[in-house]
């Protein structure tokens, strides 16, 4: 499909609506955040035309709205400097952009790769760097006919998926008039503080890969259906949840959509993320995330009971680890966890997955006066072999962005294990 056209309505610097504390102007840094790549995390919420309420009064509302909210999350509006170690919170504000789109939501939401969604960002922004620029931009998008999408590319360096979604739900509470005050707490580098000998790390994004997206979706009831055929397989492993089991099926669909092309099994490496809060308190704002994987070194390990199994002992071996860690304890596991993966030698693996997850944390319901999102999306993901797990809105079921080369999404999207328990969210 050819990028829909675009034209600017209008380009706004919004600042805090109350100037920011001297005391708070020099924002540490935690090792986390030090640790993670400097790009812009792209997220995009699809709503329904609002009712009795013209796209003017809508940017209102969000740009008042946004004022208000960056006075708590006063970080948002400063500068990421590239040094790696702090942010100049400067009110210098962040960029917010009101966007035509010459086509109907309708077009978008219909097509059946997830790539054509980057039209409701910033052009070339998604996944770039944000070293020496405010660390949000905001997008308003209106379609001709119906709908509207807000977007937002929020820095990875200074946010994780849990940081993101509380910023974007009091955002929201915020524009509908609740009366209620943040209460974010930048207080990751007293938990995982940045160290005098930390490594050097480089400043730059990795450079994109040539893939493509597509979003599936696990209804309740093939979940329930998958869960019950791998704690009966696994034999001792009980109540297993939903993204574990859509993990292990999806990497092993991947898995054998790349041996379909090359003829050959080949040995992967494939890691999830981990929330750390708790032990780091949940009103941290900030990167508080740790990580979880193993190997698959033969086509038995990528059986889906043997796969699971990996899974669910990799993921409460880490619990394991930061259960009851004190600050300085919590530093030496990142950094060991850092230096771990920077020794794989990755020649002796064909593949390498990632996957994500940020289920559970309330982005399907954020709602700016105008209803939920009819669909919450990401731009197509910098990396191949990705696996980004999402809420869906319609349901108690789960969507997931699949990014993968094109040989092996061809591949993939006709695997009948795959299509038994997911169905792609557009034909």
């Amino acid at each position: 499909m050819k990028m829909a056209a675009s034209t600017i309505v209008s380009r706004k610097i919004i600042k805090p609506s109350t100037p920011t504390p001297p005391s708070l102007v020099h924002h540490n840094l935690s090792l986390v955040d030090y640790i993670n790549t400097p790009e812009y995390c792209p997220i995009v919420f699809f709503y329904s035309k609002p009712e009795n309420c013209d796209i003017n009064q809508i940017s209102h509302i969000l740009e008042n709205s946004l004022s208000k909210v960056l006075s708590f999350y006063y970080l948002f509006a400063g500068l990421i400097k590239d040094d790696n170690s702090y942010v100049d919170c400067n009110d210098m504000g962040v960029e917010y952009l009101h966007v035509r789109i010459s086509c109907p939501m309708s077009e978008i939401l219909n097509h059946p790769y997830n790539d054509v969604v980057d039209v409701v960002f910033p052009q070339d922004l998604p996944w770039s760097s944000s070293l020496n620029r405010s660390p949000l931009v905001v997008q308003l998008s209106h379609f001709d006919c119906d709908g509207i999408a807000v977007s937002a590319c929020l820095s990875h360096k200074v946010v994780d998926g849990y940081s993101l979604s509380r910023f974007l739900n009091d955002w929201a509470d915020i524009a509908r008039q609740v009366d209620f005050k943040p209460s974010p707490q930048f207080n990751a580098s007293s938990f995982v503080p940045l160290m005098d000998d930390a490594p050097a790390i480089p400043n730059g994004v990795p450079e994109p890969q040539r893939h493509v997206s597509r979003m599936y979706n696990f209804s309740s009831s093939r979940l329930r259906k998958l869960k019950d055929i791998v704690a009966t397989d696994s034999g001792v492993v009980q109540n297993p949840t939903r993204v574990e089991v859509a993990t292990a099926l999806l990497l092993r669909c991947g898995v054998v959509a790349s041996m379909e092309k090359s003829g050959a099994f080949k040995p992967i490496l494939w890691s999830h993320v981990m929330n750390m809060r708790p032990p780091i308190p949940l009103d941290t704002i900030g990167n508080a995330i740790s990580y979880f994987g193993s190997v698959a070194m033969t086509e038995d390990d990528i059986k889906l009971p043997n796969l699971f199994a990996r899974l669910r002992e990799a993921k409460q071996q880490l619990r394991g680890e930061l259960k009851d860690k004190n600050t300085d304890q919590l530093a030496a596991h990142v950094l060991k966890e850092r230096n771990e993966g920077a020794d794989v030698k990755m020649d002796m693996f064909g593949a390498y997955y990632s996957c994500t997850s940020i289920c559970n944390l309330g982005f399907c319901t954020i709602d700016f006066g105008w209803g939920r999102p009819v669909r919450v999306t990401l731009a197509r993901n910098s990396r191949k072999n990705h696996f980004l797990f999402l809420d869906d809105p319609s349901g108690d079921g789960i969507n997931v962005i699949v990014t993968l080369t094109e040989d092996d999404m061809l591949m993939f999207q006709s695997n009948k294990e795959l299509l038994e328990f997911a169905s792609p969210v557009v034909q």
